[in-house]
């Protein structure tokens, strides 16, 4: 009985709720990326590839920077990060777009191929890029990694460290980088657009049944685009997030492991 508490204290500790919201941030971007596109009728099994079309894209951006800056400055390098990481996760998720809204392609033969690019497009510059710049290995980019693992200041001061419970609180909320809380702020405005707006409406009407949404004059082409390619750079922060706050910046071949599908599946 003693060592069963022992186990269930261990679980209940500061440590281990961090950890379990590091894990599970990357599946909030996938899952909600997702939830977007399936709301408009698409149902994308490409979003694994497309996270890790974001991470390999921020993490280029950010190494060439670093690579090419006499004295690279953090927040830059996070902001050409975010957007590459957005542009090639949009890519991704217009690629999808084209082919199964415009040319009727059936959607699980695409979304297994987009996997498929993406994983090996990842792969493939992971590795490359080093050997292009005359170095070995694979991309890192600690300085940028760092900037996004910075958190509150008030959470490392001595007021803080001095008090157990403060810093155990401090541990468990604010100690992560930025892009956990725009997840969970994402998410809570999604859900509010979804269910409680007009917009959120039409797209639920355009999933549900698009020969009705057509006939009331909602464009249906245009709310499955942007709700398929808004969805793939939801889901390319979540790559993104991975390498660069739970990884600090270093890429690892295969590192997602099955998180992009588990994300579909929630």
């Amino acid at each position: 009985m003693q060592f069963l508490i022992t186990v269930l204290q261990s679980f209940f500790t500061a440590a281990f709720f961090r950890a379990a919201v590091m894990q599970g941030i990357p599946l909030l971007y996938g899952a909600v990326g997702e939830i977007l596109t399936e709301k408009s009728g698409n149902l994308n099994l490409g979003i694994a590839g497309i996270m890790y079309m974001g991470a390999i894209g921020g993490l280029v951006g950010s190494f060439l920077y670093e690579s090419s800056a006499a004295s690279p400055v953090p927040f830059v390098a996070m902001v050409i990060a975010i957007l590459c990481a957005l542009l090639l996760a949009t890519l991704g998720g217009l690629i999808y777009a084209v082919l199964t809204i415009t040319f009727r392609a059936n959607q699980n033969v695409t979304g297994l191929a987009l996997t498929t690019f993406g994983v090996g497009l990842g792969n493939f510059l992971g590795g490359s890029i080093m050997k292009l710049t005359g170095k070995t290995g694979q991309i890192t980019v600690y300085l940028t990694g760092k900037a996004f693992k910075s958190t509150f200041a008030f959470a490392s001061s001595e007021a803080v460290t001095s008090s157990p419970f403060l810093n155990t609180i401090c541990t468990m909320f604010f100690s992560y980088g930025f892009l956990t809380y725009f997840a969970i702020i994402a998410t809570i405005i999604l859900s509010w657009m979804i269910y409680r707006t007009r917009v959120g409406l039409n797209l639920r009407a355009v999933g549900e049944n698009p020969g009705t949404a057509d006939a009331v004059g909602i464009n249906v082409p245009l709310y499955k685009y942007l709700s398929t390619c808004i969805g793939g750079m939801l889901a390319g922060l979540g790559g993104l997030y991975f390498v660069m706050e739970y990884t600090g910046g270093t890429w690892v071949n295969n590192g997602f492991g099955d998180r992009g599908w588990l994300a579909i599946a929630l």
